[in-house]
């Protein structure tokens, strides 16, 4: 492709998590246009078995390609760590398919200790655990549960989201410098956790999320590059397990919900 060509970023997840992602490859390139495929129907993924999500990521990965996108983003976690193969051998080659990768690496490299804030299913997991003593074996690392976050974010439900935070808060240890955001979900709300682990001082911690380097990515892999200062002409194309629909209600809680209605026309 060349850079002046059009682009068609497609994005999937089970909910609203993938909006992070979409706002990232937006700011980059305004241009661009998006393909949102959720799965309503069959949304929470995380107490799902692995074949489970992988059938349901599968459906939905599909539901997106038929789009014809140059790229597919998978902007979960949890289907990350469970249908990536499967989406690829699905997909590939004619449809390149990133996952998001907690970005404990960039975190761990600055040095002093790093927070993992991440679902309880993947707090301790075997693949958390990999990434932790591949990319931070010579950090301190807390591994930090937090539940009901991810589904408080998706129904946009404030006094459950400041609940689910300020119980994560309290785990995260005071001295750490980083906290990394290891679900999709929780950079949606990256302004309240800021808020909530920062120190009496008044300094806080470097939250590191995925969106931004997932997006860089995914234009690399299109052969698009970054041009933010763009005309905002991108489409923007909402599929529901399947069907086309409007943005999720919940998503126009959140700045990114707001940039992608407001910049993307829906057709």
């Amino acid at each position: 492709m060349d850079y002046g060509d059009r682009v068609k970023i497609a994005l999937l997840d089970s909910g609203i998590g993938l909006l992070a992602a979409a706002a990232a490859v937006r700011r980059l390139r305004p241009d661009a246009d998006l393909v949102l495929s959720c799965d309503p129907d069959g949304m929470p993924w995380g107490p799902r078995d692995p074949e489970d999500v992988t059938a349901h990521a599968l459906a939905t990965g599909r539901a997106a390609a038929a789009q014809r996108p140059d790229v597919l983003i998978v902007a979960c976690n949890t289907a990350s760590v469970h249908a990536l193969p499967a989406l690829r051998a699905v997909l590939e080659p004619e449809l390149p398919v990133i996952g998001t990768v907690p970005a404990i690496k960039p975190a761990a490299a600055g040095g002093g200790p790093v927070a993992i804030w991440a679902t309880p299913a993947t707090t301790g997991s075997p693949y958390q655990r990999r990434l932790i003593g591949e990319f931070a074996a010579g950090a301190e690392v807390t591994e930090v549960p937090c539940p009901g976050l991810a589904d408080a974010v998706e129904r946009a439900d404030d006094e459950a989201i400041d609940r689910a935070v300020a119980a994560a808060a309290v785990l995260t240890p005071p001295g750490v410098r980083a906290v990394v955001l290891g679900c999709t979900h929780y950079e949606l709300v990256a302004d309240r956790i800021r808020a909530a682990v920062r120190r009496p001082d008044g300094t806080e911690p470097e939250l590191f999320g995925s969106a931004d380097a997932v997006a860089a990515q995914a234009l690399r892999r299109a052969g698009a590059a970054p041009a933010p200062s763009a005309e905002p002409t991108g489409t923007l194309l909402v599929i529901h397990s399947g069907r086309p629909g409007p943005l999720p209600d919940a998503a126009m809680a959140y700045a990114e919900g707001h940039l992608l209605k407001a910049v993307g026309a829906a057709h």
